[in-house]
């Protein structure tokens, strides 16, 4: 429970010169979790020092990370068949002060114009045309070629900022869509690359639904949601020179994907030079690979 008194007192000793002194003082607001972040702020906005000024955005960062990490491990335990709520705890490490609310409204939107344009007498096919044309047509949202490698391809924010995104990106606003409106679609988590698969609406649900053999046909979200079939992915699989597997025809799990998110942002940052980044995100991984061992 916050003492708000005593928090207040704690964060006026924060110019503390003394190092060990200030390391007691800082570590007992650390105990306030994210609690504390809202005070931490005024205080930051109510100072002109410099020293103290970094110092408190350097404690409101790690607490801000604590609390992604705390997220991210209840989402992988609890959680993870939301996958618009992973999407938004791995965007909000770039955005920390993400309007959860805006965004999950304009994915709704997107959601809605799309179930206006679908009717129970469309094939499978009928309905992905649906889909691509409200995500790719209407809305604009396409692949951003010019700057394929860039951290920002990977959040949410960006994507419906700037209407371009990468395949994982591209390919999870589908996911969205297609699984608010009951329609089978799932990731299938490739080597580099990040594509759709449309199952067989009765193997849906059932045990042993991981199985290539119930997949109808593949979506390519980076290609405006181009149609394809298995054989395509065997030659993908070939020309990078490796042995097809199963996982590479099957769908994957939310935690897959939000994983494939991590380590795509981690090697995007290692391309920008951004150790920082890539450092905190190889530990908020740690929340997943701690779900897996529970």
């Amino acid at each position: 429970m916050k003492d708000e008194k005593e928090l207040n007192a704690l964060i006026s000793l924060m110019d503390e010169p003394d190092s060990r002194l200030y390391e007691q003082v800082r570590n007992r607001i650390f105990s306030y979790g994210s609690d504390a972040i809202p005070s931490l702020e005024k205080a930051w906005e109510n100072t002109f020092d410099d020293g103290l000024q970094q110092r408190l955005v350097s404690l409101i960062h790690e607490l801000q990370q604590q609390q992604l990490f705390s997220e991210l491990s209840q989402w992988a335990r609890f959680g993870y068949e939301d996958l618009l709520q992973g999407f938004l705890i791995i965007t909000r490490f770039q955005y920390p002060d993400l309007n959860v609310h805006d965004i999950t409204t304009r994915v709704g939107q997107i959601v809605q114009e799309v179930w206006l344009e679908l009717n129970p007498r469309l094939t499978s096919l009928e309905k992905v045309k649906v889909i691509n044309h409200v995500i790719f047509d209407i809305n604009k949202f396409g692949a951003n070629t010019t700057n394929y490698h860039a951290p920002d391809n990977f959040y949410l924010k960006q994507l419906l900022d700037t209407r371009k995104g990468n395949p994982l990106s591209l390919g999870m606003l589908y996911l969205l869509v297609a699984r608010s409106l009951k329609i089978p679609v799932f990731g299938v988590d490739l080597p580099r690359h990040f594509v759709l698969a449309y199952a067989d609406q009765e193997f849906v649900g059932q045990q042993n639904f991981s199985s290539q053999d119930h997949i109808a046909f593949y979506i390519n979200p980076f290609n405006k949601g181009a149609v394809f079939t298995r054989n395509e992915i065997t030659l993908y699989i070939k020309q990078m020179k490796l042995e097809p597997q199963e996982s590479h025809y099957a769908p994957c799990s939310n935690k897959e994907i939000i994983r494939s998110m991590i380590t795509g942002l981690i090697e995007s940052y290692k391309k920008a030079s951004n150790d920082q980044k890539a450092d905190e995100l190889q530990n908020l991984l740690k929340a997943l690979d701690d779900s897996d061992e529970a």
